[in-house]
């Protein structure tokens, strides 16, 4: 799996405050996905540099249940794109 970082502080995740105010991590199947969203961030959002980290599968979502975060996983036929409000962050 992949997840989106801020280019040189690869310790930020990228996550979206969901409905209930709670972190969601995004974590994507695809490479490219994940290359296409962090662009997105980059070019509609202004965000700076991003960087796109291949994590180990297991353990990412072994780390998400063990600190009870929530997360959510992008195949190739999901369609994600930037949330309008500002409710993203690292």
């Amino acid at each position: 799996m992949f997840i989106i970082t801020l280019q040189g502080h690869e310790d930020s995740v990228y996550s979206v405050k969901n409905e209930d105010n709670e972190q969601v991590l995004y974590l994507f199947v695809e490479e490219d996905d994940a290359v296409r969203f962090a662009m997105m961030l980059e070019d509609d959002r202004n965000y700076p540099p991003m960087h796109v980290v291949e994590v180990d599968d297991d353990a990412i979502l072994s780390a998400c249940k063990h600190h009870d975060y929530e997360y959510s996983i992008f195949t190739s036929n999901d369609f994600v794109i930037p949330p309008e409000e500002n409710y993203d962050s690292f």
